[in-house]
């Protein structure tokens, strides 16, 4: 969809306010000098989380212990959690795209059966593998369910005084066109997060909006926050929504959408290893196009090795369609303890001006147009809302960004 009618001052303000909705997470309540680390719990009667437990965890043929705490169920791939959608009853699962970008093609060689180390790895893989028909799944706690955000990114209002915390974020952007894929290269580190309620992510963002500012989102990238994972370590997420993250959508595989189809990657779990600073490093490349010959899905293919599966295009409005606005970017959440700035670190930990091998990156960036051809990003915009604090240092289709918080310049 091309931009709406009225010029292109109310498109930006459609836009402005998609990405405010765009960067919430839940957070809690924050304290002056002391820290307290009240996660929000909901007051569901024990029935009905039981209930819910039992509808989320879905019967496993293998269980897995993973070393940092997870259980990994490995469910059959027919009895996911995507088919609990309404729209998704009789929904025929679809093992492959019908169509890919042009000059780009899925690598069989890369399959299950290859040999090759992989870039990239999880912790549960060192106590097993899920077997082929089946999909893995990182399970559902009781206390999971008892957050009263689970799922889901709370909207914070704008006169809501007992949360202080500011979204900061450095990103670029691009809208007016119509979009049908893209890509992003994210650089993983694992950047030190100052509280538990607070987060540190690095992701991508294809949307579509329309002139009733309806909003349809696909997000995928990498994220270290305890509130959601209960530990510090970096972990890759999806997330979608239909309705501007009101009632539908949510992170991974927490509600019915997402159809997976890979047995290998667990959605929510933590990636290793990390980038070392002036050493070796390690990206996770992240590409989605919709699959207009099979339908109109939106599939999601990880680091030239994964094919993870496919949001279905009946799961959107404005995206059955196409997208028409992409970013990528980094963003943290800062409670402003005491009066002052977080130390939370973004990407690396270093500003952008340090560059290679020290500061993190997006590179790659590419979006797929209606003639299925990849391009650099055109007339992008450039979003620093925190310059002493984390920066974004702007290439041809590639880009250095972070920071380390609190500072000299960044009391």
């Amino acid at each position: 969809m091309a931009p709406p009618c009225g010029g292109g001052r109310m498109w930006s303000r459609v836009v402005k306010m998609a990405l405010c909705l765009f960067f919430l997470a839940p957070m809690s309540s924050v304290g002056i000098g002391i820290r307290d680390t009240n996660t929000v719990f909901s007051k569901k009667p024990k029935p009905e989380v039981w209930k819910q437990l039992k509808r989320l965890n879905k019967p496993a043929l293998k269980t897995i212990e993973s070393p940092d705490g997870d259980i990994i169920d490995c469910v059959d791939i027919y009895n996911q959690p995507a088919f609990d959608h309404p729209l998704l009853k009789n929904h025929t699962i679809k093992m492959r795209p019908s169509s890919y970008p042009k000059g780009f093609s899925f690598d069989e060689s890369n399959d299950i059966s290859s040999n090759s180390k992989p870039e990239i790895t999880q912790p549960w893989h060192l106590n097993g593998s899920c077997p082929e028909g089946t999909i893995p799944i990182r399970r559902t706690k009781e206390k999971d369910l008892l957050r009263a955000y689970y799922g889901k990114k709370k909207l914070s209002t704008i006169h809501d005084e007992t949360d202080s915390s500011i979204h900061e974020y450095c990103q670029i952007s691009e809208e007016g066109d119509r979009y049908y894929g893209l890509n992003a290269e994210i650089n993983v580190w694992n950047p030190a997060v100052m509280a538990q309620d607070e987060f540190s992510l690095a992701q991508f963002w294809i949307a579509g909006v329309d002139n009733r500012n309806v909003i349809d989102t696909i997000e995928a990238g990498i994220m270290v926050y305890h509130d959601m994972y209960e530990d510090y370590e970096t972990h890759i997420f999806i997330f979608w929504t239909s309705d501007g993250y009101g009632s539908t959508g949510c992170y991974n595989l927490e509600c019915p959408g997402f159809v997976q189809v890979d047995n290998r990657i667990v959605l929510g779990a933590s990636v290793t290893p990390y980038s070392v600073y002036g050493g070796e490093q390690h990206s996770l490349n992240f590409f989605i196009w919709k699959d207009d010959l099979g339908g109109g899905d939106w599939w999601l293919y990880l680091s030239h090795r994964y094919l993870l599966g496919y949001w279905p295009a009946s799961l959107f409005s404005i995206m059955a369609g196409s997208a028409t606005y992409v970013s990528w970017g980094g963003e943290v959440t800062n409670t402003q303890i005491g009066g002052q700035h977080t130390t939370t670190q973004m990407g690396s930990g270093h500003f952008a001006e340090e560059a290679t091998n020290r500061a993190s990156f997006f590179q790659n960036l590419k979006v797929m147009d209606a003639q299925q051809v990849l391009r650099g990003p055109r007339n992008s915009l450039r979003s620093v809302t925190a310059p002493n604090c984390y920066n974004l240092l702007k290439h041809e289709d590639f880009f250095y960004f972070g920071g380390p918080g609190r500072s000299l310049q960044c009391p």
